[in-house]
């Protein structure tokens, strides 16, 4: 197949975040990390428990909009916070409003602390995610405002901080990617620091860097984002979105 847009290429971007997880509970948050999500469980983590984000564990993978599925269990958010969320066996796939170089993530307020211009959801349940489960961010505009020297608010938690709070932080704590509609990330630069893994086709480092309010370390060559199957771009198209509602997060370049 030809003419892969954007938004493929960062469906699989996100499907592989998921691939190596095993036996785990996914939880995406949004409509791309839940078609990456439910991509990888019909391709390289068949074993990746997914829910209709509320209270049933689903057996397959229903097209994005719908909930109607066959029901294997029955999760409530209750049972995950006791039974999930506190033993690692969790990879959540969060938005971010401002996410820094250090892997702290800003979704409760935007200013000073005393007194922030924008209020935001919170911190909601930033904190328990990063620090007790793999926790991956999908950003679907990578901007100066987004991508930041140090976010305004800690809501989710990077490795250095963790590390500062002690071993109970540092248990389970994993940030593990960054997904934008430029390019894949992890923390593995210096000090747990942003790296850029893979640039998205038509995009170069340096127009990371220029979209970027702060350093982006790099490795050498920095390669392409792969670039999607044929069968798994007939699961994107035919199966999974088939309303083509990707393309409303990530317009077509």
């Amino acid at each position: 197949m030809t003419d892969v847009t954007r938004s493929e290429y960062c469906a699989v971007a996100i499907a592989d975040c998921f691939a190596e997880d095993g036996e785990i509970m996914g939880s995406p948050m949004g409509l791309l990390p839940t078609l990456g999500a439910r991509l990888a469980k019909n391709t390289t983590n068949p074993r990746l428990m997914l829910t209709d984000g509320e209270a049933r564990i689903l057996r397959g993978t229903p097209p994005l909009g719908q909930t109607a599925d066959v029901t294997e269990g029955w999760m409530p958010f209750r049972l995950v916070l006791e039974s999930v969320v506190p033993y690692g066996k969790r990879h959540v796939m969060m938005g971010a409003t401002q996410i820094d170089r250090h892997g702290n993530q800003n979704i409760s307020a935007i200013g000073p602390w005393d007194q922030p211009t924008r209020q935001l959801l919170g911190v909601r349940g930033a904190p328990g995610n990063t620090v007790n489960n793999r926790t991956s961010y999908w950003v679907p505009k990578h901007s100066p405002r987004v991508v930041v020297e140090q976010v305004d608010v800690v809501s989710g938690v990077g490795r250095a901080r963790a590390e500062a709070a002690g071993p109970a932080a540092t248990r389970f704590h994993d940030v593990h990617r960054l997904v934008t509609n430029l390019g894949v990330f992890d923390f593995g630069g210096p000090g747990h620091t942003l790296r850029l893994v893979s640039v998205h086709p038509g995009v170069t480092v340096d127009d990371v860097r220029e979209a970027s309010g702060c350093e982006i370390h790099a490795d050498g060559d920095v390669p392409e984002t792969r670039t999607p199957t044929d069968a798994e771009l007939v699961l994107i198209r035919e199966l999974l979105d088939p309303k083509n509602l990707r393309e409303r997060e990530v317009p077509t370049q």
